[in-house]
């Protein structure tokens, strides 16, 4: 059965496993399992949830569009947006690529979460605010543009979730190694809840 591997990725690490640059962390300090690929991306600036695979077909359905695969990040914004703001995220924003899709959005705590290094930059002045946002599209920096559009730009950045894999028991930097049943062409969902077995990573942060 296909390997589905779950890795709780830290701030500033590379969604693969080399750098062209040379200089940048990757995947490679923290997973020591060959022959697995990342199965979607995750911004070098942003932090949870990445799935990765060694099938392709497995990697395939967790990336198209058509699965409407939901993700669900927590974004901590610059301000205190109001209900009728965060129903603009609901019903759609208007970006350069044109309109989002609907989506959930809601004000919530601070997450009980690892302490980001380096730590954001935060003015004094102004209070800051935690929204978890569910989205069933892929654009570049979506989650991002869609704050910056209604006036609350996005100081910091975690994906919780992808479909029902969360970052639930994982460390930062750590990872789970499960295996699931192979998509069938002909049918939209045949991956069975995983089991999970946690292992730390290589590497601490």
């Amino acid at each position: 059965m296909p390997q589905l591997i779950l890795f709780n990725k830290p701030f500033n690490v590379l969604s693969q496993f080399t750098d062209s640059d040379n200089n940048r962390s990757t995947l490679a300090e923290f997973i020591d399992i060959k022959n697995v690929y990342a199965a979607g991306r995750l911004d070098y600036d942003s932090e949870g949830l990445l799935l990765l695979t060694d099938n392709g077909e497995l990697q395939h359905q967790i990336t198209d569009p058509k699965h409407k695969l939901a993700k669900t990040y927590w974004a901590q914004v610059e301000g205190e947006p109001s209900e009728s703001d965060i129903k603009l995220l609901e019903v759609g924003v208007n970006l350069k690529d044109g309109l989002t899709a609907p989506a959930k959005a809601k004000i919530i705590p601070e997450p009980q979460i690892w302490d980001r290094t380096p730590p954001i930059r935060e003015r004094k002045s102004i209070a800051t605010t935690w929204i978890a946002l569910t989205i069933t599209e892929g654009r570049n920096r979506q989650v991002r543009r869609m704050t910056a559009a209604i006036g609350f730009p996005t100081l910091r950045l975690i994906r919780y979730s992808i479909g029902h894999w969360t970052i639930d028991d994982l460390q930062l930097g750590s990872f789970s190694n499960t295996t699931v049943n192979a998509p069938k062409r002909s049918r939209k969902n045949d991956m069975d809840t995983p089991r999970h077995s946690s292992r730390r990573s290589r590497k601490k942060r």
